[in-house]
């Protein structure tokens, strides 16, 4: 696909260039902000409501320790005031790693010699869906490179796919995706297929960054039409949709800016902003070739979540397994709401590879291979809410939807819930005797909060009906 080909296709109707660099720099190049002034910010998140660009400015100017202590305060408890100690998991699938893409940090590139290259088979594709599927999960985001062979039509057969897998008890329930930029009709192919959320990272929002990282004779060389993406998917029916930047490219307070940005656009033109933001650090892969100035370091990476946090309260927070276990023990509590666990990157790598990574077969090096039950296992023992849960999505409870139930903090009376039910099942289908028992001890903690009454009587109903039976998939 040459560049020649994308700009035979419109942009969006909603076409705009949202990032002002010139606004972004002199924001950043303010002095230090009083305190009185990030405290009146930070009262502002607590009522739920989003930041401003120029407010999450002001946060991330904030270098004094003790107000730095405030905002992750902030971002703990706003946390656990909109998504309570719930943290939903994923796995990521690689459905293909051929790309025409030249990015100089990624090890999928074109001119990589030495990685494998491989597409998965329909046969094999079904094989990683039910090594998953034994494991326990119930939520995958499957991801492709950019190439002519994945098409619209190739991804929705992959989705399909996917869904139609079925592993003893196991099946799963929403499939998010990864892809490369789509037309308006592409988004409408793939949305036809029954996707969740559509996820896109813009990798970098510092325009001369983007152009220095993907070379302008490749695909990805377009910044609009990258930046675009987004506004073609909602209008093609996506109205979950996924931003991110990859934190180590450029200045990580610019990015912070981009994506706080991004969402407030489309939070403005759709009614809607995104539904998660993830925002993982440049890792290690074969043939990476960047400047390593911008490199985030772990204190500025938990600041940038907690910032995050701060500006869009009702917007997902992902944490992948690109960091290790002790990090992400560490910065979960500061606003995540979503992590990947079990993950394995390598191509086949849910049944082909055994502990140790295949740098070959990856995009890039991941920080966290421990098995699902594993991570499990730890975050019932940090009193945490494991939680496969998809209810909202397939009861359409998404875009604007979601937003209703959200805002007035009604969706903790579904979530919660259906958090405990999804982990009934692990714990009855998959867990370790250690993992279940903890968790036991974690249901019977939780339910002990739940007011009595008909909501808590239906619950303890569907937990009943999941011990004593094969009956699944319950919720409300």
């Amino acid at each position: 696909m040459s560049l020649a080909h994308i700009t035979e296709h419109p942009l969006s109707n909603n076409a705009l260039n949202f990032v002002e660099d010139a606004r972004f720099q002199a924001l950043l190049n303010q002095g230090q902000p009083d305190a009185e002034r990030i405290r009146e910010i930070v009262a502002k998140s607590m009522d739920k409501k989003p930041l401003e660009i120029e407010e999450t400015a002001a946060l991330l100017a904030a270098d004094d320790p003790e107000l730095i202590e405030e905002i992750y305060a902030a971002a703990r408890q706003l946390k656990q005031d909109v998504y309570g100690n719930r943290i939903v998991l994923f796995a990521p699938l690689y459905i293909g790693n051929y790309c025409i893409n030249n990015c100089r940090y990624c090890g999928f590139k074109v001119s990589n010699t030495d990685q494998v290259r491989r597409t998965l088979s329909k046969e094999e594709l079904i094989d990683q869906v039910e090594a998953l599927e034994q494991k326990g999960h119930k939520r995958l985001i499957l991801v492709y490179g950019e190439h002519p062979d994945y098409t619209p039509e190739f991804i929705a057969e992959t989705v399909r796919t996917v869904y139609g897998v079925k592993a003893g008890p196991g099946s799963i329930r929403r499939v998010n995706i990864n892809a490369p930029p789509l037309t308006i009709e592409g988004f409408r192919t793939v949305k036809e297929a029954g996707i969740g959320t559509y996820q896109i990272f813009q990798e970098t929002y510092h325009e001369p960054t983007y152009r220095a990282m993907h070379p302008v004779n490749t695909a990805k060389g377009d910044f609009m039409w990258r930046l675009d993406s987004l506004s073609r998917a909602m209008e093609g029916g996506c109205d979950d949709v996924g931003i991110g930047a990859l934190f180590g490219l450029y200045n990580w307070k610019y990015e912070v800016l981009g994506l706080v940005a991004h969402s407030l656009f489309l939070q403005e033109r759709f009614g809607v902003g995104p539904h998660t933001i993830s925002f993982p650090r440049l890792q290690q892969a074969l043939g990476r070739d960047v400047d390593e100035k911008y490199l985030v370091k772990d204190e500025a990476f938990k600041r940038l979540i907690a910032i995050l946090r701060l500006s869009v309260p009702y917007t997902g927070l992902i944490l992948t397994a690109r960091e290790r276990p002790q990090l992400r023990r560490e910065v979960m509590e500061f606003g995540v709401s979503q992590i990947d666990a079990g993950t394995r990157i390598e191509i086949g790598g849910y049944t082909e590879v055994g502990d140790a990574q295949k740098i070959e077969r990856e995009q890039f090096q991941i920080g966290d291979i421990r098995s699902l039950d594993e991570v499990m296992g730890e975050l019932i023992e940090s009193n945490y809410i494991p939680s496969f849960c998809t209810a909202c999505y397939r009861l359409g409870r998404t875009g604007e939807h979601f937003m209703e139930f959200a805002i007035p903090g009604f969706i903790q009376r579904y979530c919660t819930p259906n958090a405990l039910t999804t982990l009934k099942e692990y714990l009855v289908d998959y867990a370790s005797p250690e993992t279940r028992k903890a968790g036991e001890e974690l249901i019977e903690n939780e339910l002990a909060k739940i007011e009595d009454g008909e909501r808590k009587r239906r619950l303890m109903a569907r937990l009943t009906t999941i011990e004593t039976s094969l009956d699944r998939d319950l919720y409300e």
